[in-house]
């Protein structure tokens, strides 16, 4: 794992107070308050005004866009938006055009009424979820072209944080505010948040657009002597295998790929399995919703967060691939603490203590993934890839962790922790066995020269 010579703790700290650094807290909070607009927050007034909790449960499938966004990736990666490209760039045009979506869309919500049309409501809750997942397109190719290599441990934990603070306004805020006033009102204070983001990309530099790689050059050629087509339908061929086939083609063109993509499917399985039966776990050792609120909720957002800080701070200190390997490590053996937990039965202090050192490690080890994921991204296809690598291990994480109750039902807590914990040792196994071979993230060589 050879690694640049380390910088100082001053120039570690100072990653934070970068203007770019802090643009993407900023964003990463214009991009998690719309998500409990169409799950929580939304299922909250659903209830208040009876409907039966069969349709509650069906505006689930609303936040669908969520694990499909890589499906329109390309056209956010290669088309313009007029005019707001033309004013604005590349980037920031579709991020502002996003964002101007997302207010208009949760304004809409906000107006629908559920006891008179609920239809209606579950179209603008759809709508919401489609410019909400774009914005999220958007904004994780501006944060891996805004920020330089060595900050993106440090972005990916600001993302976070934002992210998280985003989602504390959209739930527990617009809660606390439903309580005085209106939903439409509430929705509509929800949708003037996103002005955040608008002026965060306002304020901030249209990243340099990277060149056409080389080998999409040689394909478009090819294409050229080897079809008879001509004009237009060229045109749209050309463009169709440059913004769908090349982002695959760049990425399965580096070494050990299929590698890779089991790493990523497996590095969060552990977390995830755990996770997935945490609650469960919390209620049937008689833990009361109170203490499950204010320590694995409140205090375990503050784990979290300090944790991905913590782990961005150890990208740019010692490395992606070391910090990686030592923070799964942590996740792993904090998946441990459960099973002492197990033992102990219901002890609030112990519970803080898991909760704490759980939720720390969790912060440290997705800082230090999102920095990994944002490296392996060719910034000629940023958008594409990014939606493509999070889809899948948003995808795997979800389909392997579900298996996380039958496990439950067949063992006690003490052996099912102790089986999360084992299944953490898969993903470690391949990154060292990535890190043996040389392999650093990054993209593709042969894209090396398009890259900045």
């Amino acid at each position: 794992m050879s690694e640049p010579s380390r910088p100082s703790w001053l120039e570690t700290l100072a990653v934070y107070t970068d203007r770019r650094v802090v643009a993407i807290l900023l964003l990463g909070f214009s991009s998690g308050l719309p998500l409990l607009l169409t799950l929580s927050t939304l299922t909250i007034w659903l209830a208040e005004e009876g409907i039966s909790k069969t349709t509650i449960g069906l505006f689930a499938l609303v936040g669908l866009p969520y694990s499909i966004k890589f499906l329109w990736a390309p056209l956010i990666d290669r088309l313009p938006l007029p005019p707001l490209t033309t004013w604005l760039g590349r980037r920031r045009g579709w991020a502002v055009g996003t964002q101007l979506a997302l207010m208009a869309g949760i304004v809409g919500l906000g107006g629908a009424d559920p006891s008179t049309d609920l239809l209606a409501m579950a179209w603008w809750a759809a709508f919401v979820a489609f410019a909400s997942a774009s914005q999220d397109v958007v904004v994780d190719a501006y944060r891996v072209e805004l920020l330089d290599e060595s900050q993106y441990g440090a972005g990916a934990a600001m993302y976070v944080a934002g992210y998280r603070v985003g989602m504390l306004a959209a739930g527990a805020g617009a809660l606390f505010l439903a309580e005085a006033t209106t939903w439409f009102l509430v929705y509509c204070a929800m949708a003037a948040l996103v002005l955040v983001g608008v002026g965060t990309i306002l304020l901030s530099a249209e990243p340099e657009a990277a060149g056409v790689p080389e080998r999409e050059q040689k394909a478009a050629d090819w294409l050229r002597r080897n079809t008879r087509l001509t004009g237009a339908p060229m045109r749209a061929l050309q463009w169709t295998h440059g913004a769908v086939v090349s982002p695959f083609a760049d990425f399965t063109a580096r070494p050990s790929w299929l590698t890779i993509l089991l790493f990523i499917l497996l590095y969060k399985f552990g977390d995830a399995l755990a996770g997935v039966m945490a609650n469960p776990f919390y209620v049937e050792i008689g833990f009361s919703k109170g203490e499950i609120a204010s320590v694995s909720k409140i205090f375990g957002l503050a784990a979290t967060l300090m944790g991905g800080f913590i782990g961005g701070l150890m990208v740019v200190r010692v490395g992606t691939l070391r910090s990686l390997f030592l923070c799964g490590v942590l996740q792993m053996l904090s998946n441990l603490m459960f099973a002492v937990q197990a033992v102990v039965g219901h002890d609030i202090g112990m519970l803080t203590l898991v909760i704490a050192l759980e939720n720390l490690a969790g912060g440290m080890g997705t800082a230090a993934f999102v920095a990994y994921l944002s490296a392996l991204c060719n910034v000629a296809y940023t958008a594409t890839q990014y939606a493509l690598l999070s889809s899948f291990m948003s995808f795997g994480r979800t389909t392997l962790s579900s298996s996380g109750g039958w496990i439950a039902d067949q063992t006690d807590w003490v052996v099912f922790f102790v089986i999360t914990t084992v299944a953490a040792l898969p993903g470690l196994l391949l990154l060292v066995w990535l890190a043996r071979r040389g392999y650093r993230a990054e993209a593709s060589p042969a894209a090396a020269g398009a890259q900045r």
